[in-house]
């Protein structure tokens, strides 16, 4: 274990796995305490609603697996808790916290490009949500085609690509974990309030008009803020609307 490993933390890495979500739901009943999970190759990595992940070696895909301390909606603001962690390990290893954005409800950005993705899953044992997973994917050195994805979709980009900067997954993980812990000791001791102001403080297009993409529906509205529970609020023609769950397309 590296010496600055966050105390308490376990430390799982794997030369190949299906999918380090998956990874997490099998070990989780072994585990003592929350642990990351990581693999330097996915064969069936997934995003949001089923899609695929595309996974190339090189890249960053792990997953942070934990007991579940608190109702499941509240535990889910954690989608936010990695973000701003993210972002700040992203900041630590180029030093250029200005190029970083945070697009709701789970993407880092890059100089507008989309650089990382967060997943949560919960963990069931023996019929009862016990834990959380909280997947992510970083493109450290390659990025995928965007004719793979779907229109209107933010263009995927990479670390190396944009800044130069090289650095391999198991060295990354050591800043997030890093960067993670402080942040998830800040949501335990004072609650959502916190990490919800520093989000919006990096949220991309915050006051600009945007289109959340529901099952069924388009709504396009301005930004206006993130709301206590983690809904999108835009301000449409109709009046505010809160948005639990949906793509968001500039």
């Amino acid at each position: 274990m590296p010496t600055d490993w966050p105390g308490g933390v376990g430390r799982i890495i794997l030369p190949r796995t299906d999918s380090t979500l998956s990874e997490a739901a099998r070990a989780f009943p072994t585990l003592s305490g929350p642990a990351w999970i990581l693999a330097h190759e996915q064969t069936a990595a997934r995003g949001r609603r089923g899609r695929a992940w595309a996974n190339p070696q090189g890249n960053f895909a792990a997953t942070y697996v934990m007991a579940l301390d608190r109702p499941a909606g509240e535990a889910a603001l954690r989608s936010f808790v990695m973000a701003l962690a993210l972002r700040d390990a992203l900041a630590e290893v180029t030093g250029r916290a200005d190029l970083l954005a945070l697009k709701w409800p789970n993407d880092v950005l890059l100089s507008g490009g989309k650089l990382a993705g967060i997943l949560l899953e919960s963990v069931t044992v023996q019929g009862r949500i016990a834990g959380l997973a909280i997947g992510v994917g970083v493109n450290l050195f390659a990025a995928p085609d965007p004719a793979t994805l779907e229109p209107g979709a933010v263009p995927p980009v990479s670390l190396h690509a944009q800044t130069g900067v090289s650095i391999g997954d198991e060295a990354f993980l050591g800043h997030l974990a890093r960067a993670y812990a402080v942040r998830e000791a800040d949501f335990t001791t004072y609650g959502f309030a916190p990490i919800r102001e520093a989000w919006l403080q990096a949220a991309a297009r915050l006051g600009e008009v945007i289109t959340a993409r529901l099952t069924g529906e388009e709504i396009s509205g301005t930004f206006e803020t993130l709301d206590e529970n983690g809904y999108l609020v835009l301000a449409t023609a109709k009046g505010p609307r809160q948005i639990a769950a949906a793509d968001v397309f500039f």
